[in-house]
C-alpha cells in the first residue's frame, strides 16, 4: 500500500478548483432567480400567458395572479405567474 501525500501547492489548487465550482453554482442560481423575478408589463404578461388583457384584468381582480403597481402602471412577477399555474387533470 502506497500513500501519496500532496504538496502544499496541490492542496491550494484543489481548494481553488473546489471554490471556483461552488461559486459558479451560486452565480448560476442567482442568475436564474433574477430571471424568474423579472417584472413583466401587462402586455408582456398577456403574451406570456397567451391570454387577452380582459382575462388578465379578471384574474388580477379575482386574486389568481398578483399585480404590483406604480401609479397607473401594473407589473407581474414571472416567478409568481409560474406559481399561479395549476395542473389540470
Amino acid at each position: 500500500m502506497t500513500i501519496i501525500q500532496p504538496t502544499p501547492e496541490q492542496i491550494v489548487e484543489l481548494i481553488k478548483s473546489g471554490l471556483e465550482s461552488q461559486f459558479k453554482e451560486v452565480i448560476t442560481l442567482i442568475n436564474s432567480k433574477k430571471a424568474n423575478d423579472e417584472l413583466l408589463t401587462r402586455e408582456e404578461t398577456c403574451e406570456f400567458l397567451k391570454i387577452d388583457s380582459s382575462t388578465l384584468w379578471n384574474w388580477t381582480k379575482k386574486g389568481k395572479v398578483k399585480a404590483y403597481g406604480i401609479s397607473s402602471r401594473r407589473y407581474y412577477k414571472r416567478s409568481e405567474l409560474f406559481e399561479s399555474l395549476i395542473l389540470k387533470k
